[in-house]
């Protein structure tokens, strides 16, 4: 399958998620309540990083283009519309990197829709949403699925680090700023451009994208395996602890 029909076919299915949501108010509200509380996590765990001049940027790119319960709708939109130009405009290594961030998109948009029924069944424990967060993960279950997902957060950003070592590439998006806002890909220029900052001011650090990627990696898979494998209530204190650190 060629990159434009991967990326259509992604669209297509985050866009009948939405549609099915839009459809059921209840499970909606669901979704959004867990996305809003996964980013909250995010910023809770990486609270250090975040705060780090070294490591902040690419912290806070990852939660605003990754992590985020942001509406990437228009986004979506116009990767639909401009999969069959994509290849035309852009070199390869950015049409791959563009496959790969829809890829993750629709398993993450399948995940959370997945979380959000689960919060639904586990309205008895409103109350504390470290407790309710957990028991919808378990119901959720998919142990796969998380590590593929987690594996694909690490290789966009492997992706973004090889793109800043391309030459010529920023020189090339710089040029291409006008063009591709007129050919509806302004979304996606505005990720491409941003991630090549970011991980291109990261990689001037000796081993900076390394460090960064192995702490992603580290303090995500500790959370799935506590998620996961973890005493209930040692788990649910630990997360309400990281969701009390979130700025």
């Amino acid at each position: 399958m060629d990159a434009a029909q991967t990326i259509r076919d992604c669209i297509a299915d985050v866009t009948a998620l939405r549609l099915h949501r839009t459809g059921d108010p209840a499970l909606g509200a669901a979704v959004g309540s867990v996305k809003s509380l996964q980013a909250r996590r995010f910023r809770g765990t990486y609270a250090d990083l975040m705060d780090s001049p070294a490591f902040g940027p690419a912290a806070q790119f990852f939660l605003e283009e990754l992590y985020s319960d942001t509406d990437y709708t228009d986004r979506d939109l116009q990767f639909g519309r401009i999969a069959g130009t994509l290849q035309t405009m852009f070199p390869q290594p950015v049409v791959n990197t563009a496959v790969a961030l829809a890829v993750l998109h629709a398993q993450t948009e399948g995940l959370d829709q997945d979380m959000g029924r689960a919060w639904l069944l586990h309205e008895a424990d409103a109350a504390n949403v470290a407790v309710r967060y957990t028991a919808a993960w378990r119901t959720v279950g998919q142990r796969h699925a998380r590590q593929q997902q987690l594996q694909r957060v690490l290789a966009m950003g492997n992706d973004l680090a090889r793109l800043t070592r391309t030459p010529g590439l920023r020189m090339m998006l710089r040029m291409m700023r006008g063009p591709a806002n007129a050919a509806g890909m302004g979304a996606l220029q505005k990720f491409l451009e941003a991630g090549f900052d970011t991980f291109g001011q990261l990689a001037r650090q000796r081993g900076g994208v390394e460090q960064f990627l192995a702490t992603i990696e580290q303090r995500e898979r500790a959370l799935m395996e506590q998620l996961f494998d973890a005493d209930p209530v040692a788990c649910e204190t630990q997360l309400a602890s990281t969701l009390g650190q979130a700025r």
